[in-house]
């Protein structure tokens, strides 16, 4: 009792059929190809009889460090970016650092006022107090 799922017939699924053929398949399998034949190439070049297995050894570290050499060259050329934009936005940030470090002055000014002003009754009131305890010989 097994089902028969028809298979879709329209144009799409037809095309994405010889795609996969020819534009999936067909590159995955040449690239196997060239690389068992690469690798079969190495290993009767290093240890067939005269074979040089250290030459062999210095090129494959070559070819090792390879992409970890495009990677820093990358990542460098990301820092060299990072510090460039920041030497031109601190040319232009100076003047904007100074007129915000004016607002933030003012608003400074302005809360430590109120703060003076919200604290000097109760600074009044303790030396007075304080006053009065000092004559009355009260310590």
């Amino acid at each position: 009792m097994k089902a028969d799922i028809p298979k879709p017939t329209h144009e799409t699924y037809l095309k994405h059929r010889k795609e996969l053929k020819w534009k999936i398949l067909a590159p995955v399998v040449v690239s196997l190809i060239i690389c068992f034949a690469c690798s079969a190439l190495v290993y009767i070049a290093t240890f067939s009889y005269g074979g040089d297995v250290e030459r062999w050894a210095e090129i494959s570290t070559i070819w090792l460090s390879i992409p970890t050499i495009i990677f820093l060259v990358i990542i460098f050329a990301l820092v060299a970016g990072i510090v460039f934009l920041l030497t031109k936005l601190l040319e232009i940030l100076p003047r904007y650092t100074f007129q915000a470090q004016g607002i933030f002055i003012k608003i400074k000014d302005g809360v430590r006022r109120g703060a003076d002003i919200v604290a000097k009754p109760v600074i009044t009131i303790d030396s007075i107090g304080a006053s009065i305890n000092r004559i009355f010989g009260k310590r």
